[in-house]
């Protein structure tokens, strides 16, 4: 890997005019100078891509067409990316902080996948709290058997790592591609240090029942249907755990 790797960092957005600015902020400040910045719009028509246009000099591709959903849009991000990694970071979450990049990039040296923890944040970007999952120390395929414990947002793998989004999925095809990309790497750095900051309440939440019965079949798939099954009997007792002691999750 280079000394000075290049990141792509991919939003996707459709009619988000209220966080989007938040999101490209985040990105086109980065104290590093390496990244490129690719933005895929749906053919927003709530005044979203009026607000990337004014950004157009410092985003390196600013795609705006009509997609098949979010994974789809996500995919062709992913064809056009050609950095030295990839993150996805949608409409309405940020780049922890503007060094966050420059402090991977010191970090990276032969990794395939840099991670990080993520904070959660409302609609008036105020920080609620952390993630109910902690990022595991040492991350590979086998992490996400008792939940995603690392935020979509946190998780920089390199491209030529990185397969397409499988679009059978509708809600969770990103627990998927971080699967199938980490039984690929040989080798993940955990940064020690916060890297995005979500925004609550995205499409998962909103539609959370079809999103656990899809996320099941994803885990069933990877780790076989008897240890997955013994698997969820631990993320629902660590759920009731949770809400006993801290209250409904926000993530």
């Amino acid at each position: 890997m280079a000394a000075h790797p290049k990141f792509s960092i991919i939003t996707v957005v459709y009619n988000n005019v209220r966080d989007i600015e938040h999101t490209i902020k985040s990105v086109v400040n980065q104290t590093y100078d390496n990244i490129e910045y690719i933005v895929i719009d749906g053919e927003s028509s709530d005044g979203t891509l009026a607000i990337i246009q004014k950004y157009q000099d410092k985003i390196s591709v600013i795609l705006s067409e009509k997609d098949k959903g979010i994974y789809d849009a996500m995919n062709k991000g992913l064809a056009l990316a050609t950095g030295d990694y990839v993150l996805f970071l949608n409409s309405g979450d940020e780049i922890y902080d503007l060094n966050s990049i420059e402090n991977l990039a010191k970090l990276s040296g032969d990794a395939d996948i840099l991670y990080g923890e993520t904070i959660l944040i409302d609609g008036d970007r105020a920080i609620i709290g952390e993630r109910r999952h902690k990022v595991p120390a040492n991350f590979d395929w086998k992490s996400f058997r008792y939940g995603m414990n690392i935020c979509h947002q946190a998780i920089y793998i390199k491209r030529s790592i990185a397969e397409p989004y499988d679009l059978n999925y509708k809600l969770c095809a990103d627990i998927d591609w971080v699967i199938r990309c980490a039984k690929k790497a040989n080798k993940s750095v955990n940064a020690h240090q916060y890297v995005a900051r979500y925004l609550v309440g995205g499409m998962s939440k909103q539609r959370h029942k079809e999103s656990l019965k899809e996320r099941f079949a994803i885990f069933k798939h990877y780790y076989g249907t008897i240890p997955n099954l013994f698997n969820h009997g631990i993320i629902a007792l660590k759920a009731i755990w949770y809400r006993i002691n801290y209250g409904k999750p926000q993530d």
